[in-house]
C-alpha cells in the first residue's frame, strides 16, 4: 500500500489501537495527524516513534465530543495541508458498571465521546471530502456493539450506534466517491485488557475460537486495507476482527 501524499487524521491515537493505526499509516507514507484529548506526553511519544522511523506526523489535542473544537482543528489541518484524505474515528472511553448502578453522567460521557465524537468528526471532514470528490472514513466499533456485554450498556450502545451511523453515511457519501466502513475488534491486547484479572482473561480466551487476544496491529492492518485503493469498492461494511468470538 502506498499512502504517499495522503493526509490522515486518527482520533484517540496516543495509545493502543489508535497508536497502531497511526504508526501503520505513517509507515506506508501518509502524513498522520495524531489526536489526543488529555495525554500530550503519550501523543509526543507516538510522534517521536513515527519520526524516528522516517515517517511524517503532527499532534493535535482536542476533545472529539466538542463540535466547535473538532471543526476548528480540521479547518486548520486542511488550511495547512490543502486536503484531508482519511479519517479514522477511533477515540473512545469506558465507564463500566451494571445498568442499575450507572450514573447519568457516565452514560452521557461515553455517548458524547464514542458516538457524538464520530458524528462531529465525520460531519466536519465530509464537507471537505465532498469538495475533493473523494476520501475514506473508517470507524472503530466493537464486538460488543453486536453481541453486547454485561456492565457495558453505555459502551455497547455507542458501538452499536456507530455501526448504524456507518451504514447510513456510506450510502449518503458514496455518490461523492467517499467510502465509509467500520472495523469491529474483539478482545485486543491494550491497557484496557491489561488490567483484567488473569482468571477473567483465561475465561474470555476460552470463548475465542483462536484462543488468544488480538494485537493492535491486527486491527491496524485491516484499517489500512480499507483506506487503500485495494478496498475502493467496499463501503458500508462491518469487518469483524475478533478471533471468531462473534461471526
Amino acid at each position: 500500500m502506498d499512502f504517499k501524499n495522503k493526509i490522515a487524521l486518527v482520533t484517540g491515537s496516543s495509545r493502543g489501537i489508535g497508536k497502531a493505526i497511526a504508526c501503520d499509516l505513517a509507515s506506508h507514507g501518509a502524513h498522520v495527524v495524531i489526536n489526543y484529548s488529555s495525554n500530550e506526553t503519550a501523543a509526543n511519544a507516538v510522534k517521536n516513534e513515527i519520526t524516528h522511523k522516517g515517517g511524517s506526523c503532527e499532534i493535535r489535542g482536542f476533545d472529539v465530543s466538542s463540535f466547535n473544537s473538532v471543526s476548528g482543528e480540521i479547518d486548520d489541518v486542511v488550511k495547512e495541508h490543502g486536503k484531508l484524505d482519511f479519517l479514522v474515528n477511533n477515540a473512545g472511553i469506558t465507564r463500566d458498571t451494571l445498568l442499575m448502578r450507572m450514573k447519568e453522567e457516565d452514560w452521557d460521557a461515553v455517548m458524547n465521546t464514542n458516538l457524538k465524537g464520530v458524528f462531529n468528526c465525520s460531519k466536519a471532514v465530509s464537507r471537505y471530502m465532498i469538495k475533493q470528490k473523494g476520501g475514506s472514513i473508517v470507524n472503530i466499533t466493537s464486538v460488543v456493539g453486536e453481541m453486547g456485554n454485561p456492565g457495558q450498556s453505555n459502551y455497547s450502545a455507542t458501538k452499536a450506534g456507530i455501526i448504524g451511523f456507518t451504514k447510513y453515511i456510506a450510502r449518503e457519501l458514496a455518490s461523492r466517491g467517499i467510502t465509509v466502513n467500520c472495523v469491529a475488534p474483539g478482545f485486543i491486547e491494550t491497557d484496557i485488557t491489561d488490567v483484567l484479572p488473569d482468571n477473567v482473561k483465561k475465561m474470555y480466551k476460552q470463548q475465542i475460537p483462536l484462543g488468544r487476544f488480538g494485537s493492535p496491529e491486527d486491527i491496524s492492518n485491516v484499517v489500512s486495507f480499507l483506506l487503500s485503493d485495494k478496498a475502493s469498492y467496499i463501503t458500508g461494511e462491518v469487518v469483524r476482527v475478533n478471533g471468531g468470538l462473534y461471526t
